[in-house]
């Protein structure tokens, strides 16, 4: 399906690198393209809806500070000029931030998160803050508190999720690229669905400090994009150590986008043997045309098994909640955002997060507190801890044997609005193939490829071992340039 076209300047490349040249270059100005990028948003965005927030002023207040010191002689940075948009869960100094979630009604954050201190510091606009569900639990964008994004590939169906408005504002023109959180496949996920790069790093990789929490232990932040390039020139801008979070990792990262032409000669391929079921006729033929290209392309396809695989899914949903249910006891109507007046301070506690709350935050809220209660905590929690064990230690005897594992990222295609809405079961099995990821810190990422059911897009998700982002951007480039080939197309 063609995406309907918005006009362009033809000055104005489609990629965050041509961008950044061009204004490092003297030949681009930061702040045409900025406008550029604007009008892109006017004409599209009231029926997409991918910002909760769109910072016209700012971006070019910016705009015009990279101009000014491009003419001075400066270097502004690897991503001079480039418009990001940032998913409304990173915290943003004295700019709404909302997780869309009407109990963070009129908060403004006192600092920026570090991955936008780090995309200001490379040289790159903020353009905007996206819509996703709801404390960032959905895999639709159906659960924001401030309305649906639609998919700019179909409207009437959803973009995935938790980050369909960064996938969105890619895959619409809004912005070459933009960040998302990953937690069980929130990057992943709509990244497939909206045909667009999206990467989880390995845990660690990227800043969690200014990161609204969902689940600690398994939130990441990671890019969109529309190459595989420009996905790997903003995570080597915002990677790295951080002094400000506790979990990060120390290492120094070897630049990224360093690897992408070296091709995938000699690398070892797996394939999971013992996958969970669940991928429709379309997206599993695509898969298997990633695994011809590969092969075509000098890699060696190999068979593994990972057994704990089809067991991370539950493992998931009561660790993810039971971490949210304590992250989220935080926002009580006292320190942040909404408060309703009550009699006394517990009345005022419940009134808040009723009305603050959306329908499948309380969900998860409910489920992660009875998890971690007394006398189920054993049988619920503490028992799922002991199968992300397995999980991680499944994965790391399949990669004594294969460089990187390729599997479907979305069992489907994008799906319409309201199919999976009343089935949170249904919902939840959109990120079959995203979650034992999450669970064992690994990297994984998202590439299109081709396209399924009704002409819309899918991608196929890579996997790597812990810090082996450099292996899996090498494949990620390789499925890339096959995808423009015979063996790619749709």
């Amino acid at each position: 399906m063609t995406l309907p076209t918005v006009p362009s300047v033809p000055s104005v490349p489609s990629t965050a690198a041509g961008i950044a040249a061009g204004v490092r270059g003297g030949e681009l100005r930061a702040a045409d393209v900025v406008e550029h990028h604007l009008a892109a948003i006017a004409a599209r965005e009231p029926e997409i809806h991918a910002f909760n927030l769109v910072m016209a002023d700012q971006a070019r207040a910016a705009a015009a500070a990279i101009d000014a010191r491009v003419a001075a002689g400066e270097d502004v940075g690897p991503l001079a000029g480039v418009p990001v948009a940032l998913k409304d869960n990173m915290c943003t100094q004295g700019v709404p931030t909302t997780c869309s979630s009407r109990i963070l009604d009129g908060w403004r954050p006192p600092y920026d998160a570090t991955v936008v201190s780090r995309l200001a510091g490379a040289g790159a606009v903020v353009i905007g803050k996206t819509n996703l569900d709801e404390f960032a639990m959905g895999s639709s964008t159906e659960n924001s508190g401030f309305g649906p994004t639609r998919n700019p590939h179909d409207t009437t169906r959803v973009p995935g999720g938790s980050s369909g408005g960064s996938a969105a504002a890619v895959a619409a023109g809004f912005s070459p690229v933009s960040l998302g959180s990953d937690t069980g496949g929130s990057i992943r996920q709509p990244a497939a669905l909206c045909g667009v790069v999206g990467v989880k790093p390995t845990y660690g990789y990227v800043s969690r400090y200014g990161l609204i929490a969902f689940a600690s232990s398994l939130d990441q932040i990671g890019p969109f994009a529309t190459t595989v390039h420009d996905a790997a020139l903003v995570l080597d801008a915002i990677g790295g150590h951080d002094p400000h979070d506790s979990t990060s990792i120390p290492e120094p990262h070897s630049p990224l986008v360093d690897v992408l032409d070296r091709g995938v000669e000699g690398l070892r391929v797996g394939r999971i043997t013992d996958l969970p079921e669940g991928a429709d006729p379309d997206v599993a033929e695509r898969l298997e045309a990633a695994f011809d290209a590969l092969r075509d392309a000098g890699a060696t396809v190999v068979d593994v098994q990972v057994p704990a695989f089809g067991y991370a899914l539950t493992a998931y949903y009561l660790i993810a909640p039971a971490e949210a249910s304590s992250n989220l006891a935080r926002f009580d109507g006292v320190r942040f955002g909404l408060r309703v007046d009550a009699p006394d301070t517990n009345s005022m506690y419940s009134a808040t997060r009723a009305a603050g709350f959306g329908a499948e935050v309380k969900r998860r809220i409910m489920l992660g507190t009875y998890a971690l209660s007394a006398g189920y905590y054993d049988a619920y929690y503490g028992r799922a801890l002991k199968v992300r064990r397995l999980i991680h230690d499944d994965f790391a005897r399949a990669y004594m044997h294969a460089d990187v594992l390729l599997t479907p990222t979305s069992p489907t295609v994008a799906f319409p609005f309201g199919a999976k809405g009343d089935n949170p079961l249904a919902m939840y099995l959109c990120d079959l193939y995203t979650i034992p990821t999450n669970l064992a810190g690994h990297p994984g990422m998202s590439v299109p490829f081709g396209t399924g059911a009704d002409g819309l897009p899918v991608g196929v998700q890579v996997l790597a071992g812990t810090l082996d982002e450099a292996t899996m951007f090498r494949v990620g480039a390789a499925l890339e340039r096959a995808a423009l080939g015979p063996k790619g197309a749709a």
